[in-house]
């Protein structure tokens, strides 16, 4: 009985190790073309191809790269180009006689002459308008005491524009040569033998150098025009006591130039109120007088 059972344990071991045996030999079977396959040496033909595609691929990248650089650069070359060849092109151009003078224009004058003003500047006549001599300007037109300021404005291809600001004349001054015409700085405009019309005479103490004369100067400056035509006189010793003289005969203390908005408006007032009244003082506006 004991000797049976052996016999079959036996009989299955041999039979399991055979199985092992078979399939350890499976495995191996199995196994083996993978590794051979693995252990398969490379070729130096392929490292070659591999290197040059990748020589290839970086070229490219880097010929891709460049050429955009390169066409930033032509573009911001191009324009800078075109910008300097436009500034240069003005330029040339500005200065060239396509750009000369061959008109001049005045304006801003009333009692000037504008044909004399031109005539006295056809010697730039010619020149190209960024050439125009500044200092040859102004020594033409201190010929003409009624010019106060001016400005030049050059209106391509071929305009000199020329804005005048005149003096404003406050009155005459009687002297041995007739009546001198001046303006609140005392600068003087014209002489002539007989009496502007609408020029009130200036009776003022000390000269045009005098406070008194720049306070006058001030107050007849100030003056609305239709109040303004009425005056015939003016006279002032000081600064503080200017005096009006009125076509009527009617005269105004006027004071100083302050405040003269509110005494034009109060003295117009008193003298359709007070027709009859010869003398207004309104030299402090708040409390006026009238005689």
């Amino acid at each position: 009985m004991h000797d049976a059972r052996r016999g079959v344990r036996a009989a299955a071991g041999a039979d399991a190790e055979q199985a092992g045996s078979s399939a350890d030999t499976a495995v191996i079977e199995d196994a083996t073309p993978d590794a051979e396959e693995q252990a398969a040496p490379v070729r130096s033909g392929d490292v070659w191809r591999a290197a040059r595609a990748r020589r290839k691929a970086l070229r490219a990248e880097i010929r891709r790269f460049t050429q955009r650089s390169r066409r930033r650069r032509i573009v911001w070359w191009t324009a800078i180009g075109a910008v300097v060849a436009l500034v240069l092109g003005s330029v040339l151009a500005a200065y060239s006689p396509l750009f000369a003078v061959e008109k001049i224009t005045v304006a801003g004058v009333k009692s000037l002459d504008p044909a004399a003003v031109q005539k006295a500047l056809e010697g730039e006549i010619g020149s190209p308008l960024a050439l125009i001599d500044d200092s040859a300007v102004k020594s033409a037109l201190t010929e003409f005491p009624m010019i106060e300021s001016y400005s030049l404005e050059a209106r391509p291809p071929h305009e000199l524009l020329v804005r005048i600001v005149e003096r404003t004349p406050v009155g005459v001054i009687r002297t041995d040569g007739g009546y001198t015409l001046v303006d609140a700085a005392g600068v003087v405009l014209a002489t002539t033998a007989d009496k502007p019309e609408g020029q009130p005479v200036l009776s003022i103490t000390g000269g045009t150098d005098s406070a008194a004369f720049r306070s006058a100067g001030l107050v007849i400056r100030s003056l609305p025009a239709d109040l303004r035509g009425q005056v015939t006189a003016v006279s002032a010793s000081t600064l503080d006591d200017v005096t009006l003289t009125l076509t009527d005969g009617k005269t105004v203390l006027w004071g100083s130039e302050d405040d003269s908005v509110t005494k034009a408006l109060v003295l117009v007032a008193l003298i359709k109120s007070s027709p009859k009244g010869q003398s207004f003082d309104v030299s402090a506006p708040s409390v006026p007088v009238v005689r």
